[in-house]
């Protein structure tokens, strides 16, 4: 009763959020708000859901009332129910619908509710080929969306995995948009195990979870001319909790391996683009401009965290190893600033020199001149000044660090 008041009492707020969400809109969405409200009032009417619904006996043969795949999605019998939609409608429209646009909106609404109407129907029959129980094909009736709702949260996991809805922890995480599907299917289990919810919606979710990842994954059509998206991420197993995962990944390309074989699905097709000079560009089919965009800005986070945390381990780190064993020169830099090699008869190493050298030979002006004698290499700071040498052809290491040293 207190929860039933407040409702009512926030009935204008409630009201005024879905004006404004169907305001901002599609024409598409705004159409499919419109039929779902009058399913709605023409769910008071027994004749009326018994037309609009399927019932399973009457769509397999030999009834055939093919219609009630149609208009099923449209017949919702509580208010609820009705008010669920309308806001899921209203919110993955206005993010989905300028991605994909109307025609493709259009074409995954009809494809989503067709088929999990034949499913569901055939997933009946079966159960009355296990039990032969009559009432199974004709007392139960298929209706609403809620197969387009869990076909909707596919496609939203799709467009934004990585977005977090909840940042509580739970035994799964976080919950982001990757774990919506798999949540909606266990929440609408639980509430059939506790007798809160008609199995029939568990049924109709996991029909619209696995008719529209099939399509995305395999089927749709992109305007870089791909087909589906053979993204890791978008695996089937990514829709199960990370424990779970290799199992299923090996089920899954089992599976996979044999819809190839017998021409179901076909593996996909790498392009790549040689034309660039620089780099080659490798184009996954399904990968659009902003997701190709959004997963690489995930990948420059990945590489920046991963550099941060090398650097951080690595800060503590022994020093460079030096050329020079002895023991006065282990402390000093990897890369000294200067060094000079110069021939020396002495059997004691010269002491590391502090500026940069250049040896400069002057060759005899005259060919009667006695030979000149060996280079001799001489430190600019033993040379004083005024004294130079009295051979014809000398060799003098100029420090160019010094500008006022004299230079021969």
């Amino acid at each position: 009763m207190a929860s039933a008041s407040v409702v009512f009492r926030n009935l204008p707020v409630i009201k005024q959020s879905l004006i404004a969400i169907i305001r901002n809109t599609g024409l598409f969405v705004k159409f499919m708000c419109v039929l779902l409200i009058i399913g709605y009032a023409l769910s008071f009417s027994e004749t009326a859901v018994e037309a609009l619904s399927v019932t399973p006996g009457y769509l397999l043969p030999p009834t055939f009332w093919l219609w009630t795949a149609f208009t099923h999605c449209f017949l919702e019998v509580r208010l609820w129910q009705v008010c669920v939609d309308l806001v899921t409608l209203g919110l993955c429209g206005k993010l989905i619908e300028p991605l994909w646009g109307s025609f493709e909106m259009v074409f995954f609404f009809l494809l989503v509710n067709v088929c999990v109407a034949f499913i569901s129907a055939l997933f009946y029959l079966i159960i009355y080929m296990c039990t032969f129980n009559p009432e199974v094909l004709f007392s139960v009736q298929i209706n609403g969306m809620a197969g387009y709702i869990a076909g909707l949260s596919v496609a939203v996991k799709q467009i934004m995995p990585d977005h977090v809805l909840l940042h509580t922890r739970t035994p799964l995480g976080k919950i982001s948009n990757r774990h919506v599907p798999l949540c909606l299917f266990l929440t609408a289990l639980l509430l059939y195990l506790c007798n809160l919810l008609e199995g029939l919606y568990t049924t109709m979710i996991g029909c619209g979870i696995a008719v529209s990842w099939v399509y995305l994954r395999f089927y749709q059509v992109h305007s870089n001319g791909t087909r589906g998206d053979m993204a890791e991420i978008f695996a089937f197993s990514c829709f199960f909790p990370t424990v779970l995962q290799p199992p299923i990944q090996v089920v899954g390309d089992s599976v996979y391996s044999c819809l190839v074989r017998i021409k179901v699905c076909r593996r996909p097709v790498r392009r790549y683009d040689v034309g660039a000079p620089s780099t080659i560009a490798i184009s996954l089919p399904g990968m659009d401009p902003h997701d190709a965009e959004r997963r690489r800005q995930k990948a420059l986070r990945l590489l920046s965290a991963r550099l941060n945390q090398d650097k951080t381990g690595g800060e503590g780190g022994g020093a460079w190893p030096t050329l020079d064993d002895s023991p006065g020169s282990r402390g000093q830099s990897p890369l000294p600033s200067s060094s000079s090699i110069t021939p020396s008869t002495h059997s004691t190493p010269l002491p590391p020199k502090s500026g940069k050298s250049v040896t400069i030979a002057i060759p005899p002006e005259t060919s009667d001149l006695p030979p000149a004698q060996p280079p001799v290499s001489v430190s600019s700071s033993s040379i004083e000044p005024g004294n130079s040498s009295s051979g014809p052809a000398t060799t003098t290491l100029v420090n160019l660090e010094e500008e006022s040293a004299p230079t021969t």
